[in-house]
């Protein structure tokens, strides 16, 4: 799992590339935590799964995860770019009523 951010216009843009599952999900978590961290006057963040190849429950859990920390943050995190085989967990899992899908 590879973890790239970048901040525009006050928006931090986080993208994920690769597979996340248990093995991947901590190096990804510590990565998307520091970008946070050291990003914390962001406006938004911005989370695109369009490069995750593959993603179980544990990616589930890593979003919520990162959720929690921005609201702790008071800031707004959504989703973007799902692949179908990511959306379709998402869209099982209800997490969309958590975390909105941004288009």
């Amino acid at each position: 799992m590879t973890v790239n951010g970048y901040v525009k216009n006050r928006i931090l843009y986080i993208t994920l590339s690769g597979e996340m599952d248990e093995c991947s999900s901590q190096t990804a978590r510590t990565q998307c935590d520091k970008l946070i961290e050291e990003n914390i006057n962001c406006s938004r963040i911005v989370i695109n799964l369009s490069e995750v190849a593959f993603m179980d429950s544990t990616g589930i859990g890593f979003l919520i995860g990162r959720y929690k920390k921005a609201a702790k943050l008071s800031t707004p995190l959504c989703i973007t770019k799902p692949n179908f085989a990511a959306d379709k967990i998402l869209n099982l899992s209800g997490i969309y009523s958590i975390i909105p899908k941004a288009e």
